[in-house]
């Protein structure tokens, strides 16, 4: 020990940071989505994750995931790591209790999977910056599941498992051969899933943003 100065905790026992726990929660959404994890044990470990403290504790949440992904990149690379993972890995989102919202300009990777919860899940991708050709969209309507698509998108719902609740495809079917794709798999669940066009409401405050960018 240096005079004055006290030696620095080991490092699993130095306190992690808020970018720390995120990197984690990213990894193990993504382990999820590879199937190495199920989606009861995602649950407990992003709690655990959230609720850590020091880097050894969020440490024992990723160990047995190494080299899925990361490639072998262990926990004191993570942060930096984190950040150089392709862009485009799975988008895994939760209704919970409060519900899901995605609207807007949200950046939409290839493949999502969406859980509707209690709160249900609200899928909007006529503003999203989207892959340029297909979405793969695994949704799971438990208690609501809505998803919107610009009219000019085919959506493919023949995977989907109707449930209790049924699912309600109301795209229109002719489109260009070209057209990006949204294929849906997953079930219905209790509430059901609806897939459809923007409604009169939302198509106007489309047409109005589209002349406001015009005008510039």
């Amino acid at each position: 020990m240096t005079a004055g100065f006290p030696e620095a905790a080991p490092w699993g026992e130095q306190r992690a940071s808020h970018t720390d726990r995120e990197t984690v929660v990213e990894r193990l959404q993504q382990a999820a989505a590879e199937g190495r994890i199920d989606f009861h044990e995602l649950d407990e470990r992003l709690e655990q994750a959230l609720n850590a403290k020091t880097h050894g504790e969020l440490a024992v949440l990723t160990t047995d995931l190494q080299g899925a992904g990361l490639q072998g990149v262990g926990l004191r690379g993570i942060a930096g790591a984190g950040r150089e993972l392709v862009e485009d890995r799975p988008l895994i989102l939760k209704g919970g209790l409060h519900g899901v919202v995605r609207k807007g300009g949200w950046k939409v990777p290839s493949r999502v999977t969406a859980h509707g919860g209690m709160g249900g899940v609200v899928l909007d991708f006529t503003r999203a910056e989207c892959p340029p050709r297909a979405i793969d969209l695994e949704v799971h309507g438990q208690m609501a599941g809505v998803v919107v698509i610009p009219d000019d998108w085919a959506a493919e719902t023949s995977g989907i498992e109707p449930g209790l609740g049924g699912v309600k495809d109301r795209t229109t079917p002719d489109h260009a051969p070209d057209a990006p794709l949204l294929r849906i798999t997953g079930t219905g669940g209790m509430a059901g899933v609806v897939v459809r066009h923007p409604k009169g409401r939302e198509r106007r405050q489309l047409e109005r943003e589209a002349k406001a960018l015009t005008s510039r």
